[in-house]
């Protein structure tokens, strides 16, 4: 797998959520601060304003897509002088709608301009965030235009549509657009920064070919006894180049992140399968289950079988699905 992809895969956790939501003018509504939360704001049809707590009101219009990876609280309202006085929405609030409501959420004001957007959230793990997601800002605009970012603007009608209109497959189609939204929304911001001048950190590591195949090469096979030799030759590039340039822009050493990922990969595997510790143990790298279970403990602080004992009390009980943050 991709870098990109196995962040999503890795770091997001139940189920992602999402609804539209119909709201009349005049309308405001508050979104808490929720750590360890990711949330979007997709305007699918007229405009308004969000309006983070310490910056410059923001004018949104159809098609505009707003991420923001470390669940930072905001407010969205029809004017940017708008007092909103209701309680502000978090994870923890029940709204009058489950995740693919059949019909959109209506927040009524007094019959003024209509604006209907998709929010939705998704949980993330805090304790193994990516330093991919660490580095992004507060706030991802990517303001709607006709001639860019066509996947984007089909992956939001597709997921429109099936809130809309549930049938058959909704269950299983909704999530997995969810995360096609978010990598989208990813490799859209990923790919902008050289444009932008960013040539530092995770952004200029995607768009360094030899940095992006050694980490490519380390997702794609993190069971690999990889040194910084073969990663250097998977970059094409001498060693002490290499190594430097990839500390450089990741930020850590190259068999340092190699660690660090399998230690993430391990965590996930050991919470999401039943495989027997041998078995996790061979696929992120180590031929010996002590050697992991020593390596777990320095990387997470606790013993491979007390962690998954830990994550998962209840195996047989589901666990309880996230909510939204509206």
């Amino acid at each position: 797998m991709d870098v990109l992809s196995d962040v999503v895969a890795v770091t997001r956790t139940g189920r992602p959520r999402s609804a539209r939501v119909r709201w009349h003018a005049p309308w405001g509504q508050e979104f808490a601060s929720v750590p360890g939360s990711a949330g979007f704001q997709v305007i699918l049809r007229g405009s308004c304003w969000l309006l983070p707590p310490d910056a410059e009101p923001v004018p949104l219009l159809a098609g505009d897509v707003v991420f923001l990876p470390h669940g930072s609280g905001h407010t969205l309202a029809d004017s940017p002088d708008r007092l909103v006085t209701a309680p502000a929405c978090g994870p923890d609030d029940h709204g009058p709608y489950d995740a693919y409501a059949s019909d959109d959420v209506d927040r009524s004001g007094d019959g003024g301009p209509v604006t209907v957007v998709l929010c939705g959230a998704y949980r993330l793990d805090p304790s193994r965030a990516h330093p991919l997601l660490l580095t992004l800002p507060d706030m991802v605009h990517l303001p709607a235009h006709p001639h860019r970012h066509p996947e984007l603007r089909s992956a939001v009608e597709l997921l429109a549509s099936e809130l809309d209109n549930p049938r058959p497959g909704t269950d299983a189609l909704v999530p997995g657009l969810l995360d096609i939204l978010l990598l989208y929304i990813l490799r859209i911001w990923f790919d902008e920064q050289p444009a932008r001048g960013n040539t530092t950190g995770w952004a200029a590591a995607l768009n360094d070919p030899p940095v992006a195949a050694a980490l490519h090469a380390i997702h794609r096979d993190p069971a690999a006894p990889w040194t910084v030799a073969g990663l250097a030759e998977e970059a094409g590039l001498s060693r002490a180049p290499f190594a430097k340039r990839f500390a450089a822009l990741v930020g850590q050493p190259p068999l340092g992140y190699l660690t660090w990922w399998r230690m993430t990969t391990a965590a996930r595997l050991l919470r999401t399968s039943d495989a027997p510790l041998r078995s996790i143990a061979t696929q992120v790298g180590y031929t010996s289950e002590f050697a992991f279970a020593h390596a777990f403990k320095r990387a997470h602080g606790t013993a491979p079988g007390t962690y998954r004992r830990s994550v998962r009390p209840a195996a047989a009980a589901p666990a309880p699905e996230p909510q939204m943050l509206l």
